[in-house]
């Protein structure tokens, strides 16, 4: 994890969230008064870790982490009064937000923070492999593509066609998405389709 962005309209309370996690291996540290800078913000820059301490100037705090953490793979953390924990934690929960009644000890900031730093990791692998995934998907589909222009323009069969685009890929050093781009560009350009 390295960025996090502090909100909290208490200068104290933001300076020992920053102290605290100049000791980790967050780097990156910002932070904001209020929700409207935050979404300023968010429109140029993402971060791996949002602590929001409630209530803020303009906003109380847990529709801005709601957003957050529907948009972005950042782990966001609530502070809130302890008489409002339940309620507020019961609403955000189910979208991942880590939930906190002050007061805060430093034990149990440092777990949570261990929470959201584990979290994190695994929030960003899946990301990852879903992005991975998605590419395949769209080669596949950019591949199927350029086999079916093949079948119906060139009269080639499934098989000649899947070997004509292996073929040109292996000989050509490209992959087998590049050689099926060039095909349909190809063929877009003679307007053959």
């Amino acid at each position: 994890m390295d960025s996090a962005l502090i909100v909290s309209y208490s200068k104290n309370v933001a300076d020992s969230l920053a102290e605290m996690l100049a000791q980790t291996s967050v780097t990156d540290v910002t932070t904001l008064s209020n929700g409207g800078e935050v979404r300023r913000m968010l429109i140029e820059k993402e971060f791996d870790l949002y602590i929001i301490n409630t209530p803020l100037p303009d906003e109380f705090g847990d529709d801005l982490a709601l957003n957050i953490a529907s948009n972005g793979i950042g782990v966001v953390v609530l502070i809130v009064k302890a008489e409002l924990y339940d309620q507020i934690s019961e609403r955000v929960e189910d979208y991942g937000v880590i939930t906190m009644a002050k007061p805060i000890s430093r034990t149990l900031f440092w777990n949570a923070l261990k929470l959201a730093i584990a979290a994190h990791k695994k929030i960003k692998a899946i990301h990852n492999e879903n992005t991975k995934l998605q590419q395949k998907i769209e080669d596949i589909r950019i591949i199927d593509r350029a086999k079916c222009v093949l079948i119906s323009k060139m009269s080639l069969t499934e098989p000649e066609a899947h070997r004509y685009i292996e073929k040109k890929a292996m000989d050509t050093r490209r992959t087998r998405r590049k050689v099926a781009e060039e095909i349909l560009m190809m063929l877009d350009s003679y307007n053959i389709h």
